[in-house]
C-alpha cells in the first residue's frame, strides 16, 4: 500500500511540475510574441500608414501589417524607402530604423520609413539557439526594449514550409524554410505564404508611391563572406560606388566595400526590388558576432557588446571576413555605421539625382553614436500621445 501511495505522489509531483513548466513557457512565449515596441516619431513626421494601406495581400490588424512612417516635405523633390527588420535575428536594423524615425526632419523630397519589415520573424526566436527574447537600452528616461526575433516568420504565421521553395515569379528553387525569410521573397506573391505577402505589399507601397531607391539595412556573422558591404543593383552602381569609397575615407575605421547584386540569385531585396520597379536597391550589412556559429554563450550581453572569446580567437588565424579584437563590435558601432550609411546614402544619391534630391536633417553623426544611442531615442512620457506608435 505505501509503495503505491508513494508512486502516486511521485506521479502527482510530476504532473505539477510538468503543468507548472508548460505554463512558465506558454506565459513567456505568449509575453514576447504580444509585447509592442515603442516607436517615437519626430515632430516633423506627416503620415503613419499601414502596410495593409497598399495592398490587399496583407489583412488590416494581422502580423504583418506594420506601420510605414512617413515624412513629406511638401518640396518637390525624390522619394526613399527605408527598411529595417527584414531579419530580426539582426538587431541593429530595427534600432537604427527607429533612431531615424525618432529624429529625422525632411526639408526636401519624401522619405518612408519601415521599422518592421517581417513582424512575424520578431515574434519567435531561433529554435535551439538560446537567444535572449529581448534585448534593452538604458537611458535617462528609463529602459527602451525591443523583441529579438529570427531570420524566418513564425511557424504559427507561415504554415506548411513547402518540400522545395520556389520563388515567384523566376521559377529558382531555393531551401524550403526560405518561403519564410522575406529577403528571399522578393518581389513577393500577392496569395503566397506571409512573407510572400508581405514583400508584394511593400513592392505596391513602392510602385504606388513613386519611391526613388530603397535600403534594407541587415547584419551578417563574421564567418560570411559579404560582410561590412553595400550591395547594389545595377542601377546604383555609381552611386553605391561613391558611398562606399567616401565612407572609408572619412568615416569608418574599418572599410565598407561594395557588391554587385548578382542577377543569378533571386529573391534578395538588392536585386528583386530593382528588378520590379523603377527603384534603385541597395542592402548594407554590418558584423554581428552573435551570429557566427563558433560564438560562445548567446545572451543579451553577447548582442550589445559583440565581443565573444571564440569569434576573437577565429580571427587571430584569420578565418573572419571581418577583423574583430578585444573591443568587439558594439551596438553603437553596428548601429552608428548604418546611420552614417543611410546619410551618406541620400547625400549622394541626392548630388548625383538632382531631380530626386532629398535633404534631411536631425540625423546623429557618427562619432555622436558611437559615443552614446542613448540620447537620440525620445522619451515617450514626455511627448503628445499622437507621435507615440506601436510595432
Amino acid at each position: 500500500m505505501n509503495k503505491k501511495m508513494n508512486l502516486n505522489t511521485v506521479k502527482a509531483i510530476a504532473l505539477v511540475t510538468v503543468v507548472f513548466c508548460m505554463a512558465v513557457a506558454g506565459y513567456l512565449f505568449r509575453e514576447h510574441r504580444t509585447f509592442k515596441e515603442t516607436v517615437v516619431v519626430s515632430d516633423y513626421c506627416t503620415e503613419v500608414k499601414k502596410l495593409s494601406d497598399y495592398s490587399t495581400a496583407i489583412k488590416p490588424g494581422s502580423v504583418n501589417d506594420c506601420n510605414v512612417y512617413i515624412y513629406d516635405s511638401g518640396v518637390e523633390g525624390g522619394t526613399f524607402l527605408l527598411l529595417g527588420g527584414s531579419h530580426p535575428e539582426e538587431p541593429v536594423g530595427p534600432m537604427a530604423a527607429d533612431l531615424i524615425a525618432e529624429n529625422l526632419k525632411v526639408t526636401q523630397g519624401r522619405v518612408f520609413i519601415i521599422t518592421r519589415a517581417n513582424k512575424s520573424a520578431s515574434t519567435i526566436t531561433r529554435v535551439g539557439e538560446a537567444y535572449p527574447r529581448f534585448f534593452n537600452l538604458d537611458t535617462n528616461w528609463g529602459t527602451k526594449t525591443w523583441r529579438f526575433g529570427q531570420r524566418h516568420a513564425a511557424e504559427l504565421d507561415s504554415w506548411p514550409d513547402p518540400e522545395v521553395y520556389i520563388h515567384y515569379p523566376s521559377g529558382q528553387n531555393l531551401a524550403n524554410v526560405d518561403i519564410r525569410n522575406i529577403n528571399r521573397n522578393w518581389p513577393g506573391k500577392e496569395d503566397g505564404l506571409i512573407s510572400e505577402r508581405t514583400a508584394f505589399a511593400i513592392m505596391e507601397l513602392i510602385r504606388n508611391e513613386g519611391v526613388d531607391y530603397t535600403l534594407d539595412m541587415h547584419e551578417a556573422e563574421l564567418e560570411y563572406s559579404v560582410e561590412n558591404t553595400m550591395v547594389a543593383h545595377e542601377k546604383g552602381h555609381d552611386v553605391a560606388s561613391i558611398v562606399t569609397m567616401t565612407l572609408t575615407a572619412e568615416t569608418f575605421d574599418v572599410p565598407i566595400s561594395m557588391e554587385f547584386s548578382p542577377k543569378a540569385l533571386r529573391g534578395l531585396s538588392h536585386r528583386d526590388i530593382g528588378d520590379h520597379s523603377d527603384a534603385t536597391s541597395f542592402l548594407i550589412e554590418v558584423a554581428e558576432p552573435m551570429l557566427d556559429r563558433i560564438r560562445g554563450i548567446t545572451d543579451e550581453k553577447l548582442l550589445m557588446e559583440g565581443k565573444d572569446i571564440f569569434v576573437i580567437k577565429a580571427g587571430e588565424h584569420g578565418l573572419l571576413y571581418a577583423p574583430i579584437d578585444e573591443n568587439g563590435w558594439p551596438i553603437e558601432k553596428r548601429v552608428a555605421r548604418h546611420v552614417a550609411t543611410t546619410t551618406k546614402l541620400i547625400e549622394t544619391y541626392s548630388m548625383m539625382h538632382p531631380d530626386q534630391a532629398i535633404a534631411i536633417e536631425g540625423i546623429p553623426t557618427y562619432n555622436q553614436l558611437l559615443e552614446s544611442l542613448a540620447p537620440y531615442y525620445r522619451d515617450p512620457n514626455t511627448v503628445d500621445s499622437s507621435l507615440i506608435y506601436f510595432d
